[in-house]
């Protein structure tokens, strides 16, 4: 049997799980899960006799190498700040680990001594990042394969709620870490690049500048820009592009409602509030508001955020409960950005019966032959429900992939790696589609960015 040492047995280990379990007995696997959680850890077995639950303190050195040391390939679903000490432990006990966060410097680092022992170390291989490389990878090779020149990509991604659990004006649930949306451009200004003119949208513009899309069958989209698009130009092979533009996928709406948090301050993460404990949720609202002697809370955020009292952006506000003096914080030495993930899991956690949706879509403007091209591609995916949902689907799939193809020596090149490469991306691609992540993609006119579709 070849050991997997699974650490981190949250919601997004799920349908990752779940997959190697069912392939266990055809490929002589045993999968060890670890998880702080023992009794989390226990569950997600499921009582499978190729599984075993083992509690895992990620900072107790000598239980986490112990781990490592018995594995044959290591998969790490901790927060991805804490994959570092994973994988400087499978430096030194040669073993090939995969994750879905983000190349961090420290990781980057570690590429030498990966490649000098052999070692596959597959990180950005869960959904964005993950399935947006390798899905926009196998259709910009295939132009390239042509002899064609890559002029456009954009390319957008969403987690959200599926249309028959669409219950609130917002159009609106967290499928994945509320703080991430809460705190989602900041950091600095929007960079991409547009016709070959660079292109910057600071903070305080940035729900207001949005590109629309449509999605057969779903309708209308809207998608925001992500922090930085440029920073994959070199690994995709696109120096020369003349845009290059990455956004985040949201419905017709919610940016422009979004917007008046950050005007109003509540996304601010970098202070504490006094008093935040007792505060109410109308308390909190009138913080960032002038005084008047007579003017109310809502009258006051009427004439800041120039609300008409029939504008749907007023009932959306309503909606979440914020002039209530009833409802109160509880949370202690809180910032704007904590209280206000607060009061909006109260209206925006999933249910029970919910479900949530993957949207991706991308764009890709090409010349061959002296004619100008594009392709569309896109892919939605409704989650099955609580457990196995579109996010956990698409994030743990393409990690358990990738794990046993590199298991199975048909992953090879060594390194800290992205899947951009075919022998990643062309069969993960193939067997995602048996799951329902399936890429429709369409050619189009050749239309470039198109700015008709941008307001601000």
């Amino acid at each position: 049997m070849r050991t997997i040492l699974i650490i981190g047995a949250g919601r997004s280990a799920s349908s990752l799980i779940h997959y190697l379990l069912e392939k266990s007995e055809k490929e002589s696997l045993h999968l060890v899960i670890g998880d702080l959680s023992l009794s989390l850890a226990e569950k997600k077995t499921n009582n499978h006799p190729n599984a075993t639950a083992i509690a895992l303190n990620i900072f107790d050195e000598n239980q986490r190498k112990e781990a490592i040391k018995k594995a044959d390939i290591v998969i790490s679903m901790l927060p991805a700040h804490l994959h570092i000490e994973v994988a400087r432990d499978c430096v030194v006990y040669k073993k090939s680990m995969v994750t879905a966060s983000y190349v961090s410097d420290e990781m980057q680092e570690l590429d030498a001594a990966a490649k000098e022992n052999n070692l596959i170390f597959m990180n950005e291989i869960g959904l964005d990042p993950g399935i947006d490389h390798m899905s926009a990878m196998k259709v910009i090779d295939e132009i390239g394969d042509q002899g064609g020149k890559m002029l456009l990509f954009e390319s957008f991604c969403g987690g959200l709620v599926a249309p028959e659990s669409d219950t609130n004006l917002w159009n609106y649930k967290f499928t994945w870490a509320p703080r991430n949306v809460v705190l989602a451009g900041q950091g600095g200004a929007a960079k991409f690049i547009q016709e070959g003119a660079y292109k910057y949208i600071p903070y305080c513009n940035l729900f207001r500048r949005t590109e629309f899309l449509d999605v057969e069958d779903y309708g209308r989209f809207e998608a925001y820009s992500n922090r930085d698009s440029l920073k994959y130009r070199s690994v995709y092979g696109l120096d020369d592009v003349l845009t290059l533009y990455r956004g985040t996928i949201r419905r017709v709406g919610f940016s422009k409602a979004w917007n008046m948090f950050v005007q109003l301050g509540m996304t601010d993460d970098s202070y504490v509030m006094e008093d935040s404990e007792n505060m109410s949720y109308r308390k909190f609202v009138n913080s960032f508001l002038p005084y008047h002697p007579t003017d109310s809370v809502e009258i006051k955020v009427r004439l800041i955020l120039k609300i008409d009292q029939d504008d749907i952006m007023w009932d959306k506000l309503v909606e979440l409960d914020l002039f209530s003096t009833k409802k109160i914080i509880g949370l202690k030495n809180a910032t704007p950005a904590q209280i206000l993930e607060k009061i909006l899991s109260d209206g925006w956690t999933l249910q029970p019966e919910d479900k949530d949706m993957i949207v991706m879509y991308h764009k890709f403007g090409y010349e061959l032959g002296g004619v100008k091209r594009q392709i569309d591609s896109k892919m939605v995916c409704i989650g099955e429900d609580q457990t196995y949902t579109a996010m956990a689907k698409t994030v743990g799939l393409p990690v358990a992939m990738a794990t046993l193809l590199i298991l199975n020596g048909k992953i090879t090149t060594s390194g800290v790696q992205l899947p951009i490469r075919k022998e990643v991306y062309l069969p993960i691609l193939k067997e995602l589609e048996e799951y329902g992540v399936v890429f429709k993609e369409q050619a189009m006119p050749y239309l470039g960015y198109n700015p008709v579709k941008v307001f601000s």
